[in-house]
């Protein structure tokens, strides 16, 4: 390996631009849009994302799709483990040797899981207490609603998305990108907007704006209902989501009329549409499913 590409200058031993593209092209690295590769190339950002999730000495962070390593060598500096969920197996195969010689010291405190994060059930390590990642764009939010469920020991999350998903994820009933993912995430955690990234601290540059989204792991809604059951409703409040919840709720009720009993039992006015009600109101919907409709 070149002096330059992996051992850390007197200053730093973050990835800089230049130490991004050398490492890629030693590596023969193209970053992909199939996998939504864009690589942070900006220590002062990685170490912003670091910040803005909270991360702490007693933290063990897993981060999905660390890439050539930028986050993960912030992360390093910080937190006392961090795993690294890599899909690309050039990536997967490398990122240990940057580490070892970059951060030396933090090796024995990192850990490399090669796959596909949706696939991920067990990490290696502690259990994690933080996820920080910058999310590939074309599967961020079933990554992070994937590892929230399967890791409930996750109680902080900071992750770089879309500026266009980091809004529908944070936005509140009644806001006109208020949906799924809106309702999903506010099973798990209080959402909130954390900030927005420019263009030019990746490499290659993307062509969207991204944001920063955090979450806090709160206690899901007291409900009778089961969370699949729950996300049932909402998936199909906003199939349709121009109708009203009478009308959308149809087919998962079994009937209009059906859609409009769970309603008035919820308390809920069958006039509205999905885009208006809380996650403790679709819970609560959940729980009046018709008798020959439920699970």
């Amino acid at each position: 390996m070149s002096s330059t590409s992996e051992s850390p200058s007197t200053s730093d031993h973050l990835l800089g631009a230049s130490d991004i593209r050398e490492l890629a092209a030693k590596l023969g690295v193209k970053p992909t849009k199939q996998r939504g590769q864009n690589f942070v190339i900006d220590g002062n950002t990685v170490r912003r994302i670091v910040r803005a999730g909270g991360v702490t000495a007693e933290d063990a962070v897993v981060e999905v799709g660390p890439g050539l390593g930028s986050l993960t060598l912030a992360l390093l500096e910080v937190a006392e483990h961090v795993t690294a969920v890599e899909i690309d197996p050039l990536l997967a195969e490398h990122l240990p040797a940057t580490i070892a010689a970059r951060m030396p010291e933090q090796a024995k405190n990192f850990d490399l899981v090669f796959s596909d994060a949706m696939e991920v059930t067990e990490l290696p390590g502690p259990a994690p207490t933080a996820l920080v990642a910058n999310l590939p764009y074309n599967v961020a939010v079933p990554v992070l609603l994937h590892m929230l469920a399967t890791f409930p020991s996750i109680e902080r999350t900071l992750v770089m998305v879309q500026s266009e998903v980091a809004d529908r994820l944070a936005a509140k009933p009644g806001n006109k990108v208020y949906g799924v993912p809106s309702v999903k995430a506010n099973w798990y955690a209080d959402v909130k907007r954390a900030g927005a990234i420019g263009r030019n601290v990746f490499w290659p540059a993307p062509n969207v704006d991204s944001g920063l989204v955090s979450l806090v792991r709160r206690e899901p809604p007291r409900t009778t209902a089961t969370r699949t059951e729950v996300f049932a409703v909402v998936d199909a409040a906003f199939a349709q989501r121009r109708k009203t919840l009478r009308a959308a709720l149809a087919g998962w009720a079994g009937s209009p009329a059906g859609a409009e009993e769970a309603l008035a039992a919820a308390g809920i006015d069958h006039k509205l549409r999905g885009e208006m009600l809380t996650v403790e109101q679709f819970a609560a919907i959940a729980e009046h499913k018709p008798k020959s409709q439920a699970l």
